[in-house]
């Protein structure tokens, strides 16, 4: 049976039960060097007493040096400025754990706009490499206000009738034939983000046909 993993972003820590429960039953836990202090500072609300992380990652110009020795065992120093911590993250899952196949970002959003932007972009990117597919991992970010996740090729989503789902996707020569939306998005052309946002499902299960393999992100409420 496959393992769950959990990366520790530094945006807006979770308040709801659903995200902590994420937490709380993960095998594996990565957490962006940024948000070390405070997941240690709630880590006793979820678990009922302090569970360190499997690992702390980044540039490390978060942590004191203090802290640094202290969980010198736990601490992963990566220097690239080409990747953000959450793509440290990510990839140091894929190298070192590989028995996980699920892989959920919380913490990704909430702060800064173009930090939320750039957390939720770069799921299209990890899609994007064929990692994922090859391994058969499922990515997604969960906070307390949505689920996001993406997709690569067409794809049919169990999310119940009347959930809110939005479609993102970079791809402008993406068409995509929906069953299952109010506002149908078949002729949706997809040059700007917000073009199939804020939808509804009128149906259990929501299918969408891409025209070609492409990549997007889906958004549940």
């Amino acid at each position: 049976m496959g393992k769950t993993a959990v990366i520790i972003g530094n945006g807006a820590f979770p308040r709801k039960e659903y995200p902590r429960y994420i937490i709380r039953t993960a095998d594996v836990i990565v957490c962006c060097d940024g948000a070390f202090d405070r997941y240690m500072k709630v880590s006793g609300k979820i678990f009922g007493s302090t569970r360190l992380p499997d690992t702390v990652i980044g540039d490390l110009d978060s942590i004191s040096p203090k802290k640094r020795k202290e969980y010198a065992d736990i601490i992963v120093h990566d220097s690239d400025q080409e990747t953000n911590d959450q793509t440290k993250a990510f990839y140091h899952i894929l190298r070192h754990y590989p028995e996980v196949t699920d892989i959920h970002i919380i913490g990704g959003t909430g702060a800064r706009a173009d930090h939320t932007i750039g957390n939720i972009s770069l799921m299209m990117e990890y899609a994007r490499s064929g990692e994922l597919e090859e391994r058969g991992i499922s990515l997604d970010m969960i906070s307390d206000y949505e689920t996001i996740f993406p997709v690569t090729d067409s794809t049919e989503i169990s999310c119940g009738e009347g959930r809110r789902i939005s479609v993102l996707t970079p791809d402008n020569s993406l068409r995509i034939h929906s069953e299952g939306l109010v506002w149908p998005v078949d002729n949706v052309v997809f040059d700007n983000w917000w073009k199939a946002t804020l939808n509804r499902a009128d149906r259990d299960t929501v299918k969408l046909t891409f025209s070609h393999k492409s990549v997007a992100l889906i958004v549940l409420d």
